[in-house]
């Protein structure tokens, strides 16, 4: 575990330097970020002059729940997304072969190599949206809530990296230029509702068989009603069950690779 810890530490070392390099892309990813929190919170906005409920939540729980998928989607772009983005081009090129000969998982060296520190400042802001947003809820939000939406919420961002490395995985049989990334993006949007807003089966095909609600919609549920223990335990089931199967996923894929030397 160790190992891994101080490996991932030149990874941010190597990350911030190289950031410093390219300041155009630096201000230029932070600037678009920025206009796509915008656009989130305004179109909810507009909604809300529209009427008083979505998915039975008021104005005030849809801003901390779009506030806390504003953190997730910036924890996936600084942590996760340089390194999906690649993986497609390692596959294709046959370039997979420096990575998975290395003495560590591949798994976690091609998911964590490349930490995106240009979006490390918008995950600082969509931090303060956040707090913000709490901040001026007019009820109470118990301590031992806030704890636990916290909590899932950072699962919410890795299972949000699972489903997309599910997207990915295919391009080991198909060799197209981004995998399923398009049908990923498309899904992504069923993450930026409320639960509550669809039907009791798609909802339940949404908590278990493509768990989009686990990444905020739940617990932010788990925030406004209080931690349901059986709730709790089908998120933290569901994650780990997506978690295995994506790694076995994995697994069959590296044995299906033509590698370049093939």
């Amino acid at each position: 575990m160790m190992r891994y810890a101080r490996l991932y530490l030149q990874f941010l070392k190597f990350s911030f330097s190289r950031a410093l390099e390219y300041r155009m892309d630096f201000w230029f990813r932070i600037v678009m970020d920025c206009l796509f929190y915008a656009v989130e919170l305004v179109f909810f906005t507009i909604l809300y002059q529209h009427t008083n409920m979505i998915g039975g939540w008021d104005y005030d729980q849809v801003l901390i729940f779009v506030s806390g998928y504003l953190v997730i989607d910036a924890i996936h772009m600084t942590v996760f997304s340089n390194n999906m983005w690649w993986l497609p081009i390692y596959v294709n090129k046959g370039d997979l072969d420096y990575y998975i000969v290395r003495p560590v998982s591949s798994l976690f060296f091609l998911s964590l190599r490349d930490f995106a520190a240009n979006s490390f400042l918008n995950l600082l802001i969509a931090g303060g949206i956040l707090a913000w947003s709490i901040l001026r809820y007019p009820g109470e939000l118990g301590t031992e809530n806030l704890i636990w939406f916290l909590f899932l919420m950072l699962n919410g961002s890795f299972i949000f990296y699972v489903l997309q490395m599910l997207f990915q995985i295919p391009v080991f049989w198909t060799h197209t230029n981004r995998g399923l990334l398009t049908a990923f993006f498309s899904a992504n949007k069923l993450m930026e509702r409320p639960d509550k807003i669809y039907s009791k089966w798609t909802r339940r095909i949404l908590m278990t068989v493509f768990p989009a609600l686990l990444v905020i919609a739940l617990p932010a549920r788990v925030l406004f009603d209080g931690p349901d223990p059986l709730l709790i335990t089908h998120i933290l089931g569901v994650t780990t069950i997506a978690f295995l199967g994506m790694r076995a996923f994995w697994n069959l894929g590296l044995r299906s690779y033509s590698s370049a030397s093939s």
